[in-house]
């Protein structure tokens, strides 16, 4: 089945276009990287899908199209962190996750025993029970990464959107929670799309790589096929070599340029 597909997706801020005429396929339990230099849209493209900004063409989530489904609708089917999450002041971190229930409840509501048995089970997975009653603003940048992830997987949708998932993450820390999030596609059958800067790790985890640049697709396919020393020169203006390692995953190495 098709989790997500776009078809020539025109979006932007004040009737001015960001990206123009995107065109992709996900199915169902895949990983999509959204790669691409400073400014390319990436995050803007992420935005849309989540229905934060308008768009022209077409974006179906599982067969249904985006823009006939109500805000409720939509929070039930696609969950997104944001690259840069405004965390209340004053909220827990049990508080916090609890808002990914939100899209569940009727009018007027309060969580049921099983909202709360649904946040407790992501919390556990994620290893937050110890911080359940810690102040949001009392956590460090990867506590406030995982807890920002929590509140995404509470919503219980089948399509995650994680804008820069790694920001502010040491190298430890941001390996770990790719890995989770892989688990989680692998165990779950979730689908994921992500925003990307380091390109090592949109190779290794990611199955097929959209490669923007001034908004528009300039590569899209396996990471092969899109990281090549041409293409990073091309579009990042960045000298490197592409390398395999004994495993068979890709590692995008920086080079130096010579002097003359």
């Amino acid at each position: 089945m098709t989790a997500l597909r776009l078809r020539d997706v025109r979006a932007g801020y004040a009737r001015q276009p960001v990206v123009h005429e995107v065109s992709a396929e996900l199915p169902s339990g895949g990983w999509l990287a959204v790669v691409g230099p400073n400014g390319a849209g990436k995050s803007t493209l992420l935005k849309t899908v989540a229905g934060l900004l308008p768009f022209r063409g077409e974006i179906l989530l599982g067969g249904q199209h985006a823009d006939r489904l109500s805000r409720k609708e939509r929070a039930r089917v696609v969950g997104y962190a944001p690259q840069n999450p405004v965390l209340p002041d004053g909220l827990t971190v049990t508080d916090y996750v609890l808002l990914g229930r939100t899209p569940h409840l009727g009018p007027l509501a309060r969580e049921s025993v099983a909202d709360l048995s649904i946040v407790d089970e992501v919390m556990a997975r994620l290893e937050l029970d110890h911080l359940a009653g810690r102040a949001l603003r009392t956590l460090s940048g990867g506590e406030r990464q995982l807890t920002v992830l929590a509140r995404v997987l509470a919503q219980r949708a089948r399509l995650l959107l994680l804008d820069e998932p790694t920001t502010g993450l040491d190298v430890g820390h941001a390996q770990a929670l790719l890995e989770f999030v892989d688990r989680l596609r692998r165990e779950d059958g979730i689908t994921v799309v992500s925003t990307l800067h380091d390109l090592t790790f949109a190779a290794q985890y990611a199955e097929q790589l959209l490669l923007l640049s001034g908004g528009e697709v300039v590569a899209s396919g396996g990471p092969a096929e899109v990281l090549t020393p041409g293409v990073l020169a091309r579009h990042y203006g960045a000298e490197a070599d592409v390398l395999t390692a004994p495993g068979g995953e890709l590692i995008v190495a920086p080079v130096r340029p010579k002097r003359p």
